[in-house]
């Protein structure tokens, strides 16, 4: 295969990969999502990345058809990668992508739940075995050798169950010889130390190279005895090099040549040709030294094998676990049609440490049962979410309704990753598109034309869209939006697709189509510190209250001055002066005795 027939790989790109590997090699490399090897070629990182999540999944990466849905999926990744136990790991993480194959979600989901529970069950000490097992496997570059070791204390740990059970089939004692053998091994050089007479050998030539720089001082050495007869400096000679560690007489006299024009030039004769003689014999001695030694791996060859791929799909799946520990992730259901999450979470603010209220929302097909208040009003119940495919969310400024579309595409896109979600439960359909558009404040034609082009083809390609566009008045006159939004609803109830639209312009929307429904999430006041309190669930069937009256009876109370207070009290007139004085006084009430 040509390497230019990879997407993402130019002229430069495949000069440098066959240049640094090699076609066959390169190849092998993106097939199998290697990215480390990419990498140490000379690709970035993020050109790596690229390359690869669309040669082994592009179908996955056309269901993120826009730029905001491409920016949630990688986010989800790097919050995953922050639990990767090795960088290989991090890497598997990170070339991550959506699949159409119901298979490859299962299986992974498996993997992952049973990687957890296995985490789970294991106290600290050996938790802190494990994660050292990886560090020293990552320190070491990964291969071979590393991934035997890794291997060989995962079993002196005694963790061979379930996420683990891999490396309980091999045998420890053959895995041992062929880590020390490995080890004796370093990119095919002999380590010092393995052999005795590879280390007398390797000694000898070291000094004889030494020598063999200045055969004048050797000469002066020799003579300082003050030999003078032939026979007397040649005994001489053998004694003086005899004495350096790894060198026998008997070798340096088979290296003397029989005619020398002077005793320097018998010197550097010899020399030279006891160093090449020496050079002969270590580099015979290494050959021997080395075939033993892969003669030991290859006889634990099926074993080696095992345990190198078992680490690397333990590092990664151990990984994903310690990512769905962290946040309490659960195992979606995966259903014909319908998107239904229960006590769902936001990641990115579950992540940054923020206080998450979870909420329960549903469209199409689902079980989801009457959604419980959290409030203690009677006007605070949220009913049953119907089974509409299409709503229009509306409420509060600040009020969540852009965070609960991120969480329902963090929910999807997990899901067709084969990754447990941030739901107490969640059902949830395949999709060969999601259109995720956050609200982008641009008044202007190119704006809106460029949205226009990326969320609505997606519904007339697909029979399986999910559309969630957050306040598309935001880009367009309010009039013509209402018009234009209620177009895309129509659009999205004709084209069966399913799809929550965030919108301010609910009542110019109406009559909505069958399909659809409005939602409404509400503000309940202030908190006695005057921030905004809102109840961040949708109520079913109903529009949201908007927040003004809440917002200006805040500026009224931190006023700095007479002069700005009725500025601001006019305000209060306009929205409702009662309204602005009943929601301070219910602020206030509820503030310590103490003030603070």
């Amino acid at each position: 295969m040509r390497l230019e027939e990879y997407w993402g790989v130019g002229p430069k790109t495949r000069e440098l990969l066959e240049t640094e590997l090699g076609v066959e090699d390169a190849v092998t490399a993106i097939e199998s999502a290697d990215v480390r090897t990419l990498t140490e070629a000379g690709l970035s990182r993020g050109r790596a990345t690229r390359i690869l999540r669309r040669a082994n999944g592009e179908a996955g990466m056309d269901v993120l058809a826009t730029s905001d849905g491409r920016s949630v999926y990688k986010e989800l990744l790097e919050l995953a990668r922050q639990y990767a136990v090795t960088q290989d790991a991090a890497d598997r993480i990170q070339v991550l992508t959506p699949t159409p194959s119901h298979e490859t979600r299962v299986k992974r989901l498996h993997a992952v739940l049973s990687a957890r529970d296995t985490w789970t069950d294991l106290d600290e000490e050996t938790r802190e075995t494990v994660l050292d097992a990886f560090a020293e496997y990552d320190e070491t570059g990964g291969g071979e050798r590393p991934a035997v070791e890794a291997a060989l204390a995962l079993r002196e740990a005694d963790v061979t169950e379930g996420a683990f059970d891999a490396i309980a089939a091999v045998d420890p004692d053959a895995l041992a010889e062929a880590a020390d053998a490995l080890a004796a091994l370093d990119d095919g050089r002999v380590r010092d130390g393995v052999d005795d007479d590879l280390d007398r050998l390797r000694d000898a030539l070291t000094a004889v190279e030494s020598a063999s720089s200045s055969p004048v001082e050797v000469v002066d050495a020799v003579r300082d005895g003050d030999v003078r007869r032939t026979d007397a400096f040649r005994d001489s000679f053998v004694d003086h090099l005899a004495g350096k560690p790894g060198v026998t007489a008997g070798r340096v006299r088979e290296a003397m040549p029989d005619e020398a024009a002077d005793a320097t030039d018998f010197v550097a004769r010899t020399l030279r040709a006891l160093v090449d003689d020496l050079r002969g014999a270590v580099e015979d001695r290494e050959a021997a030294v080395a075939a033993d030694l892969r003669e030991e791996i290859e006889a634990a060859r099926a074993d080696v094998d095992v345990a190198v791929e078992a680490v690397g799909d333990i590092a990664f799946h151990l990984s994903l676990a310690r990512f769905a520990e962290a946040h309490d992730l659960t195992r979606p259901e995966f259903v014909d049609d319908g998107v239904a999450v229960v006590g769902a979470r936001n990641l990115s603010l579950a992540a940054s440490d923020e206080a998450v209220q979870p909420v329960t929302y549903a469209l199409g097909d689902h079980d989801v049962d009457e959604v419980p208040s959290t409030r203690d009003t009677a006007d605070a119940a949220v009913g049953v979410p119907g089974e509409e495919r299409v709503s229009v969310l509306t409420g509060a400024n600040s009020g969540g309704k852009t965070t609960l579309l991120e969480t329902l595409c963090q929910v999807v896109l997990l899901s067709a990753m084969g990754l447990p979600v941030p739901a107490e439960r969640a059902a949830v359909a395949d999709f060969d598109t999601v259109v995720f558009h956050r609200r982008h404040a641009s008044f202007n034609a190119g704006v809106l034309e460029s949205t226009l082009r990326s969320i609505v083809p997606p519904l007339s390609a697909s029979d399986r869209t999910l559309m969630l566009v957050d306040e598309f008045e935001a880009i367009t006159e309010p009039g013509s939006a209402a018009d234009l939004l209620h177009g895309l609803v129509r659009l999205a109830v004709d084209e069966g697709a399913l799809g929550t639209f965030v919108t301010h312009l609910a009542d110019d929307l109406e009559p909505l189509p069958d399909a659809a429904r409005t939602d409404g999430i509400f503000a309940e006041g202030l908190t006695p510190d005057l921030e905004l309190e809102v109840d961040y669930q949708p109520r079913f069937g109903t529009v949201g209250r908007s927040t003004p009256e809440f917002i200006v009876s805040r500026l009224v109370a931190d006023a700095s001055d007479r002069t700005e207070r009725a500025g601001f009290e006019t305000l209060a007139e306009a929205v409702g002066h009662e309204t602005v004085q009943r929601t301070l006084a219910e602020a206030w009430e509820e503030r310590p005795a103490d003030g603070r």
